[in-house]
């Protein structure tokens, strides 16, 4: 498991009983997590919180948030910053586990040692986005949703990028991808995250079973003809690290040759030494 233990302005205070208690710079929210079927260590620390997600018994669910909670707030991953909300469906606009990948993909560019072209796909607020962008790289962001298009750009404005070269692109991804493909565009790295489920602005469905595979297929075709990275994220429950390292062996691997690695992502939890899994992460990089 890649656990991402760098934060200082996250970090999970206690879990118990299907859901997690969290630190968001100085605000403490309570969030559920169907993973948690263990009792909580210190039931005292639930008390004091500033937003309380709870899931209703007929789907979905709703916030009660303290008056003192602001609508949004920043955090900081050394040189990255983003806004925090509280949005639907119990999130908040980041996923901080996913830090072991931005150090990572910030690693490879930065040493690349040359102009490096990134495409981001279901890139949500952007945080592959900053990360590649602080790092040096060029990227083009895609997202269907428009409100996460916008909450990119106010990221990066956030993490001093504001000038950087990054075209925001509000899409369907597979066709953004097919008509990029007819006009011979090429990138050096590509990341998506997909969803288990999805539909597109106009209506595009997506299946992450049926379509996973040949996606990644059209997106070798644009690749350049040395390509540094290509990360998948998943969490698609059933979906293991196994099924995309063989995805990946017969794509990029076969075509490239390069090193894959596949695994759980985490996130430590304080009150104890447990880890919270977290999704998993596909790695196809060049030798």
């Amino acid at each position: 498991m890649h656990i991402a233990n760098n934060w200082t302005d996250y970090e999970i205070l206690d879990s118990g009983n299907g859901e997690k208690l969290e630190r968001w710079g100085k605000y403490i929210l309570r969030r559920p997590d169907p993973l948690i079927i263990w009792p909580p260590e210190q039931p005292n620390l639930w008390n004091k919180i500033d937003g309380h997600y709870y899931r209703s018994k007929n789907g979905g669910g709703s916030w009660e948030l303290q008056p003192n909670l602001p609508e949004k707030w920043t955090i900081n991953y050394g040189p990255l910053s983003f806004h925090i909300k509280p949005t639907g469906f119990k999130h908040t606009g980041l996923f901080p586990e996913q830090a072991v990948n931005w150090s990572w993909m910030m690693d490879k560019i930065s040493s690349a040692n040359r102009p490096i072209k990134v495409l981001n796909l279901f890139a949500y607020s952007g945080g592959a986005t900053v990360a590649a962008a602080k790092a040096g790289a060029e990227v083009c962001h895609v997202d269907a949703a428009k409100g996460m298009v916008q909450w990119a750009k106010e990221n990066a404005q956030l993490s001093g990028l504001e000038n950087a070269p990054i075209r925001y692109i509000t899409d369907d991804v597979f066709k953004f991808v097919q008509r990029e493909q007819r006009r011979g565009n090429k990138y050096d790295a590509i990341i998506m995250d997909p969803p288990s489920y999805g539909r597109g602005p106009q209506g595009e469905t997506w299946k992450l079973e049926e379509n996973l595979f040949p996606f990644l297929q059209t997106c070798m075709s644009i690749l350049s003809d040395r390509p540094l990275f290509l990360l998948i994220n998943s969490y698609t429950t059933g979906l293991s690290p196994t099924v995309l390292r063989n995805i990946l062996q017969l794509t990029m691997q076969q075509n490239y040759g390069g090193t894959i690695d596949c695994a759980e992502i985490g996130l430590p939890i304080r009150s104890s030494k447990l880890h919270l899994p977290c999704g998993i992460l596909g790695r196809w990089e060049a030798e």
